[in-house]
């Protein structure tokens, strides 16, 4: 039996269910019978056929397929679809004579026989894909593990194509890198049978050198390639070029890709069998490539990583050694000072002349080599020296003598530091300059002593070993240590000349002892008045010099007490009580001092203290804490509603009018009251509480007390969380821009974007700006944010991500900054972005905030071409004068106004006409905020405004979205 290849038919014949299907079929028909049986799979069809079945009747019984109803042709014997839904065709010649008194008992045997052997030819084509699969899957975790091993990269790609060769035929196969900017390509692996090319991994070839390459055009074309060379030149139109290596009976290559351009390419080749690939093996090896890429790609960034951690181990190793040296003197700078600081402290110590000598010897010894040490001093008139502290291994004994030529009076007659071996020691006697006597060292280390730059002798040290020798650092030291024994041995010869002195001191305290007598009297008048000054700064101390009441220190003293005895009271008892603390503040104090002057201030706090004096109990405690800031101790309270009684008799005592410099003033306060509870550990507690509920009580409209309660506190504690969150937000980058179309009104086409700021937040998600741009206010950090802001919308516009210009919001207090404008334009001069493409939206409050430095920040921006647009129009000022003076663009609408087009509001239309009115004589463009509804887009078009922006046109997304 056979399954041959029809001429013009593109269905193939199925070689595995072949011979056992037509020994199936032939076992049912008369043996001079020739048949075929045909079946259509989904896609694809296929034929199994007898030996001498002629190649029409497999043409006419492969056309029956698809076609609905029985066939004409008497040659279709059978025509039907299996349970398992194949459209299966069966034909035969010289048959059908034989089958006919039959054919239905035939037929329903034929079609079970014949879909029994299909069954097990598609569960072999399963487990054979199965098996396929399996086997790449080992492959690409071959791969994956060879891109981590520790392997030098040939032994790695050798191995990868070992693993390609389990999988096809890949004998002869090479890897080559395409750098498209440098226009070459490297070969990374090439092993060839018949080539005899080594490749070097490191060079570059260009691409104008092989221009003939198949190579090169399968990364040009950037498609596989599959066939034999020589077809595949003549259908790329290349040329032969011997130099390339030998021509292939059979080839395919496939490209790499990295982002979607090609970046290298791996090929196989067969030089003895045409047809060795095929389709498949194409798409596998394209899925293969791509693993061996990313094995590559992982094995140079691993190579890349570690060449950094060398470098970066290098220039540690460097530190570390510098780090070291730096400690090595670090500790001899130690010593050093040690060394003075002892010195120092001999020359008061010691108890002899003789024992400062001994002790400075020590001092020495431990910065040097001091074995053999003496000290030498002019004596007489100059004409001796005499050595009062000497030690020495070989002369123990240095009597005084005359002033000679020794090397110690050569020191002395020079002035200088001297350091001489033996040979230096002899070219001075042989010029004349010195004369030995004694034991001849081989190094010696001789410095001057000074005293009143005059040299008075000498410290010496010397060695008789070769093994020891003196440095210029020694002398340096040594030099250094002299000047200091100088100072101390002075110090001590004026203290032996003290102590001289101080027997005939004796005599004359006795005499001026009765003279002391007869003062004391007086000394004590004067300890009096001393301590009547102590009390007197005691009571300063603890009071405020402008009221007279007690300071912030006192209140906290008399707080602790309240603490110390409310915990050691017992709650349960009839008698236990409460207490509080008042926190006060004059409301709009600074207008008083900006306007009336710092005096008139004083003598309102001045009156506020005596009010608050006189309104409260004999035993509260009224103390001023600073500025216009009153506290009260209130002690002995049966709860809330008595402290929240005597805030109100203190409002009503500050309420009342008051005549200060000829000018009648009302002074009000807000008051936040903190009542104890054992959660307090110290008075800055409840003072601070008690502060947090004085700002609730300004915030709800001053001139009233507040209560300081648990949702203050978690209040306090979101805001302090929320402040720790959005630091660690700008540590982390977390905030992103969202871009709010435009546009148009008329059409809807966008002419730009207002950059609007979103915190990522890692637990809550997405957050306006509303739910935390007043913590960042109030801590500064909101600074940092909106800079973080400007550097992400600056380089979305560089990458081309949104249409038109983009306005970003600046906040007064950046716009106040004097490096604004040089700092924003930085921005975009990094990113190479147009400052003609960049808008900023500034509300009025910081034209006026100071209007001379702000008209050089919008001049400067406009110089560059950063034009500015006015937020919140009409809400404001909103002046004329202001519009003539800054160089302002566009206005921007407030969306209240365009919200009250909906409700027909007249105020709304005829503020819209009126701004629209004076933009137009100000040839200043206009937006219009908020318009959510088709019937406020109308309305705006009916008034003639052009531009807008609201929730009609487009929410703000971020850039990925919009």
């Amino acid at each position: 039996m056979r399954s041959p290849e029809l001429a013009g038919t593109t269905a193939p014949a199925a070689q595995s269910a072949g011979p056992a299907l037509a020994r199936t079929v032939r076992e049912l028909l008369p043996p001079d019978a020739r048949f075929v049986v045909c079946w259509r799979e989904p896609g694809q069809d296929f034929y199994s056929a007898d030996e001498t079945a002629p190649a029409s009747l497999v043409a006419r019984a492969l056309a029956m397929l698809g076609k609905k109803g029985r066939a004409q042709d008497a040659e279709i014997l059978d025509h039907w679809t299996s349970d398992h839904g194949i459209e299966i065709v069966l034909a035969a010649q010289g048959a059908s004579g034989v089958i006919a008194p039959m054919r239905q008992g035939w037929q329903a045997m034929a079609r079970s026989a014949v879909a029994a052997s299909l069954d097990a030819w598609q569960a072999k084509a399963r487990i054979a894909t199965l098996e396929k699969s399996e086997r790449l899957q080992q492959a690409l975790y071959e791969i994956a593990d060879l891109a981590g091993s520790q392997l030098e990269m040939q032994e790695m790609l050798r191995r990868i194509h070992a693993v390609v060769g389990g999988l096809m035929y890949a004998e002869n196969c090479y890897m080559v890198l395409y750098d498209e900017v440098r226009q070459s390509l490297r070969f990374l692996y090439f092993a060839d049978r018949h080539d005899p090319y080594i490749a070097d991994p490191t060079h570059e070839i260009p691409l104008s050198e092989i221009p003939t390459s198949l190579t090169m055009a399968l990364l040009k074309h950037g498609e596989p390639l599959l066939g034999p060379s020589a077809a595949l030149r003549a259908r790329l139109q290349i040329p032969h070029d011997p130099s390339h290596g030998p021509d292939s009976e059979d080839w395919l290559g496939v490209p790499m890709r990295r982002e979607g351009g090609v970046c290298g390419a791996i090929v196989v080749q067969s030089y003895e069998h045409r047809a060795s690939y095929t389709d498949e093996d194409r798409a596998l090896l394209s899925y293969v490539a791509q693993h061996i890429l990313t094995a590559l790609d992982r094995r140079q960034a691993r190579s890349e990583l570690e060449r950094r951690v060398e470098e970066r181990t290098h220039a540690l190793q460097e530190a570390n050694r510098v780090l070291q040296a730096e400690i090595v003197e670090r500790q001899r700078a130690e010593r050093l000072q040690r060394a003075l600081f002892r010195i120092a402290e001999l020359s008061i110590t010691s108890e002899s002349l003789e024992r400062f000598y001994a002790e400075v010897h020590d001092v020495v010894g431990e910065l040097l080599y001091a074995r053999n040490f003496y000290i030498a001093l002019l004596a007489g008139d100059g004409d001796e020296l005499e050595f009062p502290y000497s030690i020495d291994e070989r002369d123990p004994s240095r009597p005084r003598r005359k002033f000679g030529m020794g090397m110690t009076e050569y020191v002395i007659r020079t002035g200088l530091p001297c350091l001489a071996d033996r040979a230096a020691i002899e070219a001075l006697e042989r010029e004349g300059k010195a004369k030995t006597s004694g034991t001849l060292s081989h190094n010696w280390l001789g410095v001057p002593l000074f005293r009143d730059e005059n040299v008075v002798g000498v410290i010496a040290v010397q060695s008789y070993s070769p093994a020891v020798a003196f440095t210029p650092r020694d002398q340096e030291l040594l030099t250094f240590v002299a000047h200091h024994i100088g100072s101390g041995l002075e110090r001590k010869q004026a203290q032996d000349r003290l102590k001289t002195a101080h027997a005939e001191l004796e005599g004359r305290v006795e005499s001026r002892t009765r003279e002391l007598a007869a003062a004391n009297a007086e000394l004590m008048a004067q300890i009096g008045e001393r301590m009547h000054a102590e009390r007197r700064l005691t009571h300063q101390a603890q009071h405020d010099t402008l009221t007279g009441l007690p300071n912030r220190a006192q209140l906290l003293e008399r707080l602790a007490l309240a603490i110390q005895r409310a915990r050691a009271s017992d709650p349960a008892s009839e008698e236990h009580r409460t207490f509080a603390v008042l926190f006060l503040d004059l409301d709009r104090f600074k207008l008083v001092n900006d306007s009336v002057g710092h005096a008139v201030g004083d003598e309102l706090l001045i009156e506020a203290g005596r009010r608050i004096v006189a309104a409260v109990r004999g035993g509260d405690t009224v103390a001023r804490l600073g500025g216009d800031e009153f506290a009260i101790l209130v002690e002995q309270i049966d709860g809330q509603g008595m402290a929240e009684e005597l805030a109100g008799r203190v409002l009503g005592a500050l309420g009342a009018p008051v005549w200060i410099a000829g000018r009648e003033l009302f002074p009000t306060a807000s008051i936040g009251i903190a009542l104890w509870v054992p959660r307090y550990r110290s008075g800055e507690d409840m003072l601070r509480d008690a502060d947090a509920a004085m700002y609730r009580a300004k915030s709800a409209g001053r001139d009233r007390s507040a209560v300081f309660d648990e949702a203050m506190r978690d209040e306090a504690t979101r805001i302090l969380d929320l402040e720790a969150d959005l630091r660690r937000a700008i540590n982390g980058d977390a905030f992103e821009p969202h871009y709010q179309p435009i546009v148009r009104i008329a059409d809807g086409t966008v002419l730009g974007h207002e950059a609007l700021l979103r915190w990522r937040h890692d637990k809550r998600g997405i957050l306006a700006p509303g739910e935390f741009i007043g913590v960042g206010e109030d801590s500064g950090l909101i600074e940092q944010v909106d800079w973080l802001m400007y550097a992400r919308v600056i380089q979305d516009m560089a990458t081309a991500r949104t249409e038109g210009y983009v306005s970003v919001n600046v906040s007064p207090r950046h716009f106040r900054s004097p490096d604004f404008a040089e700092r924003l334009l930085g921005l975009l001069e990094a990113c190479n972005v147009d400052p003609k493409r960049l808008r900023i939206e500034i509300t009025e409050v910081a034209l006026f905030d100071d209007a001379p430095r702000a008209l050089r920040t919008l001049s400067n921006l406009r110089h560059h071409g950063v034009l500015a647009l006015l937020d919140d129009f009409g809400t404001g000022f909103s002046a004329l004068s202001y519009l003539h003076h800054f160089p302002i663009e566009c206005l921007k609408i407030d969306r209240s106004f365009i919200a009250g087009l909906s409700t027909a509001q007249p105020e709304s239309l005829a503020v819209i006409r009126a701004i629209l009115a004076l933009a137009g004589t100000l040839s200043i463009d206009t937006i219009a905020e908020g318009i959510e509804t088709e019937a406020q887009r109308d309305a705006l078009i009916g008034l003639g405004c052009v531009s807008g922006q609201g929730y009609l046109f487009g929410k703000p997304r971020p850039v990925t979205a919009s």
